[in-house]
Formats: C-alpha cells, sequence, structure tokens
C-alpha cells in the first residue's frame, strides 16, 4: 500500500511539473489575424520589416503574440482571389510550421460571400435543394480530408462567412427581422451537412465549429439568428461576431450584444473580424471616428474591442481577429513594408515576465 501511494504521489507531482511547465504559454485565447492574402503576398515577393529586419508576415505576428491565423476558401473556380484548396492547404502549412493554430472559412462561393452577397457556387446552380445539400457535406469532408492529409488540419472551422443574412442565395436566402420570407430550414439544411461533413473527415481530432454573423453590436439579429439555430438544433462550438465602426455600432452596442450572447447562449465567443484605418479612410469620411485614424488611433481601437471581448460574462470571450493584416491603409504595414504600432497591441497578455533568479513556478 505505502508503494503504491509513494507512486502515485510521484505521479501526481510529475504531472504537476507538466502542468507548470505548459503554464501560462497555453492559453487557448486567439490572438488572431486573417491571414487569407499572406501567401499571396509573399509570392508577390514583397518585403515586410519589423524594426528594420525582414521577416516573413507570419513570424512577425508570432513574434509578437500572434497564435491564431484565419485562411478563406473558395469553390472551383475560383476568381480574382487566391484562394484555392491548393493555396488554402500551402497557407495551412505555413500557420501550422509557424507554430500557430488555424481557422479555416469556408465561403460557398466562387468568389467573396458576405452579408449584401452569398452567391452560389456556379456549379451547384442547377441542382436541387437536396443535392445541394450533400455536395455541401462533399465540399467540406473533402476538403477537411485534403488538409488533414496535408499536416494542415485546421483547430476550427467556420461553415460560411458572415451568415447572418443566409447562404448559397437564394435557396437559403434569411431575412430577419422583416415582413419577407426566410428560408431557415434550408440553411440549417446546408449548415448540418457541413457540419457533418467536417465532423466526418476530421474524425477524432478535436476541431470546433463556428457559426459566424457580421453584426456584432445589434441584439435583435443577433437573437434572431441564433434563436433558430437552437430551433433548428444545429450543433456549434462557437459564436463569431464582425464588428467594424462604420457598420456595426458602437462599442457599448458591442459590449451589450456580447453580454446578452454569452448568458443566452452559453457559447465561446469570437471576435473573428474587426479592422481600423491608420490612415484617412473612405468609411468613416462622414462620421466623427472613436479614434484618430492613424497608426496609433487604429492600435487604441484593437485594444478598446480587445478588452470589451476579454470581460465577457463567464469567461466565454475566446479570441479577436484582424481583417485584413495585408490591405493597404488598414493593414499592418505602411506602405514600404514596415509593421506598425498595432503589433504590439498584445504584447501585454502574451510576453511572460520571467524571474531573474531562473527560479520556476514550481516552488
Amino acid at each position: 500500500m505505502k508503494r503504491l501511494m509513494f507512486c502515485l504521489v510521484l505521479w501526481a507531482y510529475g504531472a504537476d511539473i507538466a502542468r507548470a511547465a505548459s503554464l501560462p504559454y497555453e492559453n487557448e485565447y486567439a490572438f488572431g489575424v486573417d491571414a487569407s492574402f499572406v501567401k499571396q503576398a509573399m509570392d508577390q515577393g514583397r518585403s515586410f520589416r519589423d524594426a528594420n529586419e525582414v521577416k516573413p508576415p507570419l513570424q512577425i505576428f508570432h513574434d509578437h503574440g500572434y497564435n491564431w491565423a484565419r485562411v478563406h476558401l473558395c469553390n472551383p473556380p475560383v476568381r480574382g482571389i487566391p484562394q484555392t484548396l491548393e493555396y488554402v492547404i500551402a497557407s495551412g502549412q505555413l500557420i501550422k510550421q509557424q507554430g500557430m493554430k488555424f481557422l479555416l472559412d469556408f465561403m460557398f462561393s466562387n468568389n467573396w460571400a458576405n452579408p449584401t452577397t452569398q452567391p452560389m457556387p456556379s456549379a451547384w446552380v442547377d441542382l436541387n435543394h437536396e443535392q445541394r445539400v450533400n455536395v455541401v457535406y462533399e465540399f467540406c469532408r473533402d476538403s477537411i480530408a485534403s488538409l488533414r492529409d496535408a499536416n494542415a488540419l485546421p483547430d476550427m472551422v467556420q461553415v460560411g462567412n458572415e451568415i447572418g443574412n443566409g447562404i448559397l442565395w437564394p435557396d437559403g436566402r434569411l431575412r430577419p427581422l422583416t415582413d419577407k420570407p426566410s428560408e431557415w430550414s434550408n440553411v440549417a439544411d446546408y449548415l448540418k451537412a457541413g457540419i457533418k461533413g467536417i465532423k466526418e473527415a476530421a474524425g477524432n481530432r478535436p476541431v470546433k465549429i463556428m457559426l459566424h454573423v457580421d453584426h456584432g453590436g445589434d441584439i435583435p439579429l443577433t437573437q434572431c439568428f441564433f434563436d433558430k439555430m437552437n430551433e433548428f438544433k444545429v450543433e456549434y462550438d462557437v459564436i463569431g461576431f464582425s464588428f467594424y465602426p462604420w457598420s456595426h455600432g458602437t462599442l457599448l452596442d458591442l459590449r451589450d450584444n456580447l453580454r446578452l450572447t454569452a448568458m443566452r447562449y452559453g457559447k465561446e465567443i469570437i471576435l473573428v473580424e474587426t479592422g481600423y484605418y491608420f490612415e484617412l479612410g473612405r468609411d468613416l469620411r462622414n462620421a466623427l471616428p472613436p479614434f484618430p485614424e492613424t497608426p496609433q488611433g487604429q492600435r487604441q481601437w484593437l485594444e478598446a474591442v480587445n478588452e470589451i471581448v476579454l470581460n465577457i460574462p463567464n469567461g466565454l470571450g475566446k479570441g479577436v481577429f484582424w481583417w485584413e493584416p495585408m490591405m493597404r491603409g488598414r493593414g499592418y504595414f505602411d506602405r514600404n513594408g514596415n509593421v506598425q504600432p498595432i503589433i504590439h497591441a498584445f504584447e501585454k497578455y502574451t510576453r511572460p515576465s520571467r524571474r531573474v533568479d531562473g527560479q520556476s513556478r514550481l516552488q
């Protein structure tokens, strides 16, 4: 018995050491960027500098505490943007090689999909609803299987991009809070099919499912959408929001909506898109901006929205992603490729202090 107790104590002590060694470096909070166009910029030969040293963009992000990156995936034939499956596989591999986690965003279109347009992929137009549900399942299953086999399996997957107004129009068109018809049942069919394909291809590897809507500051729209998801029994893990100052309300609107979302649905919440200009942009031209449109004002915006997410009740705030760090005037780099002050926004949360005497946290 004494020998057994000694072994148990030794095992527990070893487990404590392992836990202590990993803390605080394994925090799951997502300090993220959308990396959909990072590989394209590298392929074009663009150079990026951090403190006058040329580095790959993902390394710059990672060096300053960023631990997640997102990439969009479009349906073939992909038009106008680079997000083919081959491109996304290569991007996912770069993300993994950098030691970051990977969020995949299924667009379900040949090009952009967002609240103003959710176009049907051209190859799916002539299918009936049941056939289309099946190809959604197959597309998600086969895409995830390809990423898995290439050692680029996502850690989280969005089933659609900003889908508050639906997906795969017109069959999945939603018009919430209006007297116009909404195809909630069709949307639920597509989401369930995609989720099934993702989980089947991932097998026993944990991949979280996100549902992403755009209206980060709008309580009625949020309740309408996610109440319907519950009604149709769509199973998901994370609620994703977009929030931009020129589209989605004030910082207090964001705070109040995220609080309600946490209390009402009990799901993890990620602000998966936000952005701000570091030079005068078109979106706030006729309004008083909450911060100056300067490099420092851009950083202040990110710090402000991150504080709101960190303070979501019950610890359900799980991260913030910037869209789009390679964008001119609104990204992370000036016109000469030098990284902007925004890169430092997360460092106070991600850079651990170390004792000068070399002692570990286990005393």
